[in-house]
């Protein structure tokens, strides 16, 4: 069985292709940058050249896609936007309109001439076959799994940040285990609109193959359990220092304790030595975290504050991960299947097989070794 894996972060996109007959270690894996780093440099140049720019196309992540726009903005460019497009910067389109972008429909869209036309997605199977393709390897899947972070669309006037959280508290609350926040297509929330755009994105260039979607960050958390070392522990505080996100799930196995979720970004070494220190006591309050431009913090119901272990194991990974080198956190940097960067690619692995029972025995097998 053959799994394209994709989890789509703020600076890179983490590709691996997964091959249940051979070691997972020789499975063909790419690093390249995300789709918002791609659109990012196709406005800039737009923005370079003087030209007026068009997005196109559909929600994707934004961060660097939408600093870049605020810059065509204020160098004085023009910007048009379809409906779906626009969403990607603001649910609220006329917040995007607010920001000096024109919103148009898709006919007048196509009907828009002389201006540099840069289509977003999260997802482009057409790209990733060709370099496959370049190296002779077939680009057959028996299926894809897919993982991005979501906001969700908030509703007017209500904080992204703590919508997000409250995604993440259902899904804890609804079933505790990792493996909830893996999603067939037709499941997904209607709010995680996202999430959906890449799923729908995938159907329309690959209708026939089976996708499964989770969460990055319970990604990058399964993936880390992989490590021997960690998922050997009685418990686990798995730190996931992504570029935009870090997120902190205390755990045994994938039974979740506790988490916080904050802004990389916006939050200093001694803060998340902190945060976390305080999280494994049971003593972290949400505001906290929210209060200091963070998501926030949550305690599963019926378990203990602080756990049982007073010395989890803390696990550590993510493109960020030297944030905590030689940090007082002792942190010890996981390495499933010897590989950190992929790691949110086997998380996705076991989301598919969870998803899909028919094929969870023969993808445990494999990833076992």
């Amino acid at each position: 069985m053959r799994i394209l894996a994709l989890d789509m972060g703020t600076g890179t996109q983490d590709i691996l292709l997964f091959d249940a007959a051979q070691p997972v270690e020789n499975s063909v894996k790419m690093v390249l940058p995300s789709a918002t780093q791609v659109a990012a440099g196709r406005i800039r140049r737009a923005t370079a050249a003087g030209r007026p720019l068009l997005l196109t196309g559909v929600i994707q992540g934004g961060g660097p896609c939408a600093w870049a726009l605020e810059e065509h903005l204020k160098a004085g460019g023009t910007a048009y936007a379809t409906a779906e497009a626009a969403k990607t910067f603001d649910d609220d389109l006329a917040q995007v309109e607010r920001m000096g972008v024109c919103v148009v429909s898709d006919d007048e869209a196509r009907a828009l001439d002389d201006v540099d036309r840069v289509e977003l997605r999260d997802l482009d199977l057409d790209a990733i076959r060709a370099a496959l393709a370049a190296f002779g390897v077939s680009s057959h899947f028996d299926g894809i799994a897919l993982g991005c972070l979501d906001h969700g669309a908030a509703p007017p006037g209500y904080s992204d940040r703590l919508f997000r959280f409250e995604h993440l508290r259902r899904v804890v609350e609804a079933r505790n285990d990792l493996l909830a926040f893996a999603y067939l297509p037709d499941a997904l929330p209607a709010y995680l609109t996202r999430a959906r755009a890449m799923v729908e994105t995938a159907r329309q260039q690959d209708g026939e193959t089976p996708i499964a979607f989770l969460d990055t960050g319970a990604a990058a958390a399964l993936g880390a359990l992989q490590d021997p070392t960690v998922g050997s522990a009685r418990e686990q505080l798995v730190l996931n220092l992504g570029n935009m996100h870090t997120l902190a799930f205390h755990l045994q196995g994938t039974r979740v304790i506790s988490l916080y979720e904050h802004h990389t970004g916006e939050v200093t070494r001694a803060q998340i030595e902190d945060f976390t220190t305080r999280l494994l006591a049971g003593t972290l309050p949400h505001e906290d975290v929210f209060n200091s431009k963070g998501h926030g913090v949550f305690y599963a119901a019926g378990q203990a504050a602080g756990g049982s272990d007073p010395t989890p194991i803390v696990a550590v990974t993510g493109p960020q991960r030297g944030k905590l080198r030689d940090s007082a956190l002792r942190p010890y940097f996981a390495t499933p299947h010897g590989d950190m960067m992929i790691s949110g690619c086997f998380g996705l692995l076991r989301a598919f097989g969870e998803a899909y029972p028919e094929h969870r025995d023969e993808i445990d097998r494999a990833l076992a070794g």
